[in-house]
């Protein structure tokens, strides 16, 4: 059994940054695929990014790519989402998540493990 648990979100301005981070236990972190979604009020969770067990092999989200980077830390269990200019669409609620399938996947169904979340609130 995997625990995530994740930290860093809060409120910004529009075209700021913040760092997530997911901190699992419980099993071989380096033996998942780790991928974050989001959720916003009224839609359904979304795929936002994933990194396979290195951190080589990466997949995004149209709407994020040149702006969010997912990195993993194997040796700290930790997988980190760097989020540089936010827009208030990317207000949600952000969840890390464990798959522990070799590839990446984006579909929410694929993962079995998933943290709380995280608020995130982007102001315009």
């Amino acid at each position: 059994q995997v625990q995530l648990v994740e930290s860093g979100g809060e409120l910004v301005q529009a075209g700021g940054s913040l760092r997530l981070s997911c901190v699992a236990s419980g099993g071989i972190f380096s033996n998942y695929v780790m991928g974050w979604f989001r959720q916003a009020p009224g839609k359904e969770r979304e795929f936002v990014a994933g990194a396979n067990w290195s951190g080589g092999i990466t997949k995004y989200a149209s709407s994020v790519k040149g702006r969010f980077t997912i990195s993993r830390d194997n040796a700290k269990n930790t997988v980190y989402l760097q989020m540089n200019r936010l827009k208030p669409e990317d207000t949600a609620v952000y969840y890390c998540a464990a798959n522990p399938r070799p590839w990446v996947v984006t579909t929410a169904g694929d993962y079995d493990y998933w943290g709380q979340g995280t608020q995130v609130t982007v102001s315009s």
